[in-house]
């Protein structure tokens, strides 16, 4: 089944550069949290989360 999401790489305010991650429908799912001095090291952060994340459990914190 194909994504119904896409990585967004854009440069912010400060002229850093951050990822996003934007469901089909307009919502942003997930964002880098942080700037990145350069494109590549924002893309290098969109594949550290699909290498290290796709598999992740999920904690409740009750």
């Amino acid at each position: 089944m194909p994504s119904k999401a896409t990585f967004e790489v854009y440069r912010d305010h400060a002229d850093e550069w951050r990822w996003r991650l934007v469901h089909d429908n307009g919502n942003i799912i997930a964002d880098s949290g942080e700037g990145y001095a350069s494109k590549q090291k924002a893309h290098e952060g969109i594949e550290s989360v699909k290498t290290n994340a796709s598999d992740a459990p999920v904690v409740d914190d009750e």
